[in-house]
């Protein structure tokens, strides 16, 4: 409930007779003020009028005014510039550290807002707020739209800054983890991402001319080699198998030479993954990328455009799993390709926010603009949620509006978060 008066009162659907503090003083409110929500009052910097007194100062709400002691807020000084004080509820007085007394005014939750909340919660369709999307203003649409895809670039960005921090400042170290939990696709990118933070870059470039060693180095250290933690059937395939021993063997050196570890082999997810997804492929086909130094930040900043970016991303398993799956159960030969799409996904996950982050790092206005004008130039990519969106009639043109109606899903939908969304705010606030 406390929720839903912040919501009310940020948005400012209050009720449209005059209101009053419980000592009878009128009450306008010109400004809500900034909402916090972090440690302190709920808004910051509100404008009031109370009583035909201008006050500006921040404001606090609860659902009910005794949470003001439970909270504690008598004992904080951050509460002393709390000008009034707002609650469902009123059953107490309030005081603030430096013994004064703020204002309250009582505010409850229209009904019709309450009513609506409860039923997009409770929706079982997806998306809930669908009947009121499907009849707003293609403006109001794509202002939500624009803001959700730069958020989810934001939250990409950061990432890659946190990696550049972790490597010791290295954009190189950083970018070629970013690549590498892309090679997930999902379902194995932390492992991915583990498995790379792990990885001794400066160790493993020393071996760069070097396929196998390199290959040997990404597979044992991904722990992929230990036959200890392997069931029965795969120990009898893996043990028979020539190139299986040749690769453990030259981990088995490396990891000697230079001190390494392997992560756990539970780590990685191969229940219900197509082959081509297998750890074993992806972890080749990276090893071939790597060693052809084609995908080098530097390289990728110098493309021009798409089908430049795409060239330097092509990539293919070695000889071995040409008829590999898994160590030692043979299937048909087949090049075992890095596939179009994949190269796009890679593209979207790993190079955009990357051109992004280094062209802000380095003030490089071009490169940031190169980072947009790549993902507004992809094509849409496609799952079950975008489709379901574009049947309420938001047309995705481009990987930049899937992008946006991903972080919509999984930031705001999948956690049911319809009071920080545009989309909701107009389902909450619709009277019929």
């Amino acid at each position: 409930m406390e929720q839903l008066l912040h919501y009310i009162w940020k948005h400012r659907i209050l009720p449209l007779h005059e209101m009053h503090t419980t000592d009878g003083r009128t009450v306008e409110v010109i400004d809500p003020g900034l909402h916090n929500t972090h440690a302190g009052p709920d808004f910051f910097n509100a404008k009031l009028r109370i009583g035909g007194t201008l006050w500006v100062g921040n404001v606090e709400i609860h659902e009910r005014s005794a949470d003001w002691v439970l909270h504690q807020h008598d004992q904080d000084p951050a509460y002393n510039n709390v000008v009034l004080h707002v609650a469902s509820v009123i059953d107490a007085d309030v005081q603030t550290m430096d013994g004064t007394h703020p204002p309250q005014m009582e505010l409850k939750v229209p009904k019709y807002v309450l009513n609506n909340y409860r039923r997009l919660l409770a929706a079982d369709r997806y998306p809930p707020c669908r009947d009121t999307v499907m009849q707003l203003p293609k403006l109001i649409i794509h202002s939500w739209m624009s803001v959700l895809g730069a958020e989810r670039l934001a939250d990409k960005c950061e990432a890659i800054n946190q990696r550049v921090k972790m490597a010791g400042g290295s954009w190189e170290q950083a970018f070629f983890a970013t690549i590498a939990r892309s090679f997930g696709f999902g379902v194995n990118s932390e492992a991915f991402e583990q498995w790379a933070v792990r990885l001794p870059f400066m160790q493993v470039a020393h071996h760069r001319d070097d396929p196998f060693q390199v290959e040997a180095l990404f597979i044992g250290s991904a722990g992929l080699l230990d036959t200890t933690t392997m069931n029965e059937r795969q120990r009898t395939a893996a043990t028979a198998d020539v190139y299986f021993k040749r690769l453990q063997t030259e981990w088995n050196y490396l990891a000697h030479k230079f001190n390494l570890s392997a992560m756990p082999r539970q780590t990685w997810r191969f229940l219900r993954l197509r082959p081509q997804n297998f750890p074993y492929i992806r972890l080749s086909q990276l090893a071939q990328l790597y060693c052809s130094r084609r995908a080098e930040l530097a390289n990728i900043t110098t493309c021009q455009n798409i089908d430049d970016i795409r060239k330097r991303l092509r990539t293919e398993t070695s000889e071995y799993w040409r008829t590999h799956y898994t160590f030692g159960n043979e299937s048909r030969d087949c090049a075992k390709h890095l596939s179009a799409a994949s190269i796009d996904i890679l593209i979207v996950n790993a190079v955009v926010p990357m051109l992004h982050a280094y062209g802000c790092h380095r003030q490089d206005e071009l490169l940031v603009k190169r980072a947009a004008d790549i993902l507004e130039s992809l094509p849409p990519e496609d799952n079950t949620h975008i489709r379901l969106w574009q049947e309420c009639g938001i047309t995705a043109d481009n990987a930049a509006d899937t992008q946006a109606l991903i972080q919509l899903h999984t930031h705001y939908c999948e956690r049911k978060d319809c009071l920080r969304c545009r989309f909701g705010y107009h389902s909450m606030k619709r009277e019929k």
